[in-house]
């Protein structure tokens, strides 16, 4: 394997070779973290087997044309990954850029969180029981205020009776999703962006499209509730976390959100 050899011959005459192979290495498997769980994998994928096919293709039967585009297509890929997996790459960025917020973000007060989490959990466990359909975003690093601006501006305590008044069945503002930052609700009845996942449970309908949408475009966390079985989940990172209890979602929320919160009597 003359190729093998040429490449440990190399890293044993430069050892920054071995750091240029590492750190291409950790960025191809950032980038695929990213990407996993998305539509992006079924893309990268058929980008795979069409250019292994032509490749194939061309050299069984030499054709020229055909190889003549297979290599000098750099300068298409370049300008088409950007245009193909805009919002993967956006995520990824946004993750990026998270990193350092997250080194340099002052502490939360507990204890407005600690409310402000007992005061959610307290309406989802009502809305669970009642079977009421509910969507709750919590702003983290990621500033969520084009989504408020879409919405109903309140600028309220979070209560849980204002909660259950919001998603009070035909109510005004019972339909899309309230924002919450820190202490208080920024907005109510604001829009979010729908995730282009394939959700398996035929319950899952818009709320937790939505859900699923916010966590991929932001940090924020959202909480769902199902109208229909009345379950209670938590959706963060593109990741969807089903049929928590109020206990359950308690400690979730406390724990993405850095809160210790104090043992329930």
């Amino acid at each position: 394997m003359p190729q093998l050899s040429w490449v440990l011959a190399r890293v044993s005459n430069n050892p920054a070779t071995l750091l240029d192979l590492a750190a291409v290495t950790l960025i191809f498997y950032w980038l695929l973290s990213v990407f996993r769980g998305t539509r992006a994998t079924m893309l990268v994928r058929g980008v795979v087997i069409l250019w292994l096919a032509t490749a194939l293709l061309s050299t069984l039967f030499q054709l020229t044309t055909l190889t003549w585009l297979i290599r000098n297509s750099g300068i298409a890929l370049l300008i088409g990954i950007p245009i193909i997996f805009q919002p993967e790459l956006r995520r990824a960025l946004e993750q990026l850029g998270r990193t350092g917020a997250y080194l340099t973000r002052a502490r939360r007060r507990p204890g407005n969180l600690a409310s402000t989490i007992d005061a959610i959990v307290a309406a989802c466990a009502q809305f669970s029981r009642q079977h009421t359909g509910a969507l709750i975003v919590l702003e983290r690093q990621t500033g969520l205020q084009e989504y408020a601006d879409r919405g109903i501006p309140l600028d309220a305590e979070v209560t849980s009776q204002l909660i259950a008044t919001i998603f009070y069945p035909n109510s005004p503002l019972h339909d899309a999703a309230i924002i919450v930052r820190g202490p208080r609700i920024l907005a109510a009845s604001a829009v979010l962006p729908l995730t282009d996942q394939v959700l398996g449970a035929p319950h899952y309908g818009t709320r937790h499209r939505a859900a699923l949408g916010i966590s991929e475009h932001s940090d924020a966390v959202a909480v769902v509730v199902s109208e229909e079985k009345g379950t209670i989940g938590v959706a963060t990172n593109g990741r969807l976390v089903g049929n928590l209890s109020p206990e359950r979602l308690r400690t979730v929320l406390a724990g993405l959100l850095g809160v210790v919160l104090p043992r329930e009597p």
